[in-house]
Formats: structure tokens, C-alpha cells, sequence
């Protein structure tokens, strides 16, 4: 039995959504850092992170997946 709001688990949390966001944007992994209050080495966990999520090798190839998934507008 399913509640009646409940929706299906968002792909990205909010923060790798932000993080994909200022990639698309050109943003080097140091101004991303700047910009979110971040290390470096966080963007880069999180970028990771979604690579893994989506099976994918590379930041690209992780752009073009969200963006044909829907998750990410460029």
C-alpha cells in the first residue's frame, strides 16, 4: 500500500544537482568549490558519486545522461 504524496527518489540529491548545474555552466572544480562553500575534493565525491549512479566513465558522458534522463537542462 503506497501513501498518497510519495514519489519516486529523486536520481540526484539537491547538492550534486547544484554541483552538475555550474559544470554545465563551465565552471572549473575549484569554482564550483567557491561558489558551494565546498572542497574541491567534495565536488569531485559528488561528481563520482553520480558518474557511479549512472555507470558511467566520465563527467561528459555523465552531462549527456542526465540531460537525456531529464534530470539536468543545459
Amino acid at each position: 500500500m503506497k501513501g498518497n504524496d510519495q514519489h519516486v527518489k529523486p536520481l540526484l540529491t539537491n547538492r550534486e544537482r547544484e554541483v552538475f548545474e555550474l559544470l554545465v555552466q563551465d565552471k572549473t572544480t575549484k569554482e564550483i568549490a567557491k561558489q558551494l562553500f565546498i572542497s574541491e575534493k567534495t565536488v569531485r565525491n559528488h561528481i563520482s558519486n553520480v558518474m557511479q549512479k549512472l555507470g558511467v566513465k566520465g563527467r561528459s558522458q555523465a552531462v549527456v545522461e542526465l540531460v537525456r534522463l531529464g534530470e539536468l537542462k543545459i
